[in-house]
């Protein structure tokens, strides 16, 4: 176990002695870094009975994400909930609007109150940190409804503090790429449907299995682009061909290959020229 710096070590402190004053914590639970080390830290500092982690096993969820969450629960002697969120079934939803985060995230605060339910002196917690209050996000209007709170932002602690935490414990997925829901991929005010969230998943697992790691295939409704780390270009042009038959294969008309390499919450920048221009 690697050494934290005073900096991360005071932090660190400051995480137990804002979960030690609590009783027990329900914890949205992605299988995410971010939710991961919240749940973490919950079991450690709370111990077993008092921390429980919950996962909905929704259509936007990668089925490898879930597996991995399941398997980290099992792994760190976790109590695990799995539920079955209903948002492709609301039309604010998967009409995806500006603010689809605000739904989705409103669908599941609003079912982990019946988790809340069985422990009523728990805390509902997110996995929300320092950056993230900064960025674009429409589902922290839901967590603040919800009365959800946020450990890491609380102490804040930035991505890459949290990151640092993660890997002084071992935790296995400390440096694993963010991996945003699939809904994600899909530009605003297109229509979000189950076969468009499985022909992305299907595609970025093409890309993962070539060797990709941190990918994004984009779904514009006739085609799918192609997204993945910019030092990577070379190599997923020398086998554009084979990409573009595969990722074919699974349902799309077209493909096309971003030449800006992968950033992470592109389909923002429409926003961002929006507000410019009013």
């Amino acid at each position: 176990m690697k050494k934290l710096s005073p900096q991360l070590q005071d932090k660190l402190n400051q995480l137990e002695a804002w979960y030690t004053e609590r009783q027990g914590s329900i914890v949205a639970f992605s299988g995410g870094i971010d939710s991961t080390l919240v749940l973490f830290l919950a079991r450690k500092f709370q111990g077993k009975e008092n921390a429980i982690g919950v996962i909905s096993n929704s259509e936007s969820l990668k089925t490898k994400d879930f597996q991995l969450a399941k398997t980290f629960c099992k792994d760190f002697d976790i109590q695990l909930e799995i539920i079955k969120t209903e948002e492709l079934t609301d039309l604010r939803y998967n009409q995806n609007p500006e603010n689809r985060c605000y739904f989705c995230k409103e669908h599941l605060f609003h079912d982990l109150q019946d988790i809340k339910e069985k422990y009523p002196d728990f805390d509902v917690l997110s996995g929300t940190n320092q950056d993230d209050l900064a960025d674009y996000r429409p589902g922290l209007q839901a967590a603040a409804k919800y009365k959800i709170l946020a450990p890491m932002a609380a102490c804040k602690l930035s991505k890459e503090e949290l990151r640092q935490i993660a890997k002084h414990f071992d935790l296995p997925n400390w440096d694993k790429p963010a991996s945003p829901c699939l809904s994600s991929r899909i530009p605003y005010n297109h229509h979000i449907t189950r076969e468009k969230l499985q022909q992305v998943e299907d595609a970025e697992n093409i890309l993962n299995d070539l060797g990709f790691i941190d990918v994004r295939v984009r779904h514009y409704g006739s085609y799918g682009q192609v997204e993945v780390q910019k030092t990577e270009l070379e190599k997923l042009f020398s086998i554009e061909n084979e990409v573009i038959e595969k990722i074919k294969a699974v349902g799309f008309e077209d493909v096309r290959i971003d030449r800006e390499g992968l950033v992470s919450g592109k389909l923002n920048r429409v926003l961002k020229v929006a507000n410019q221009q009013k």
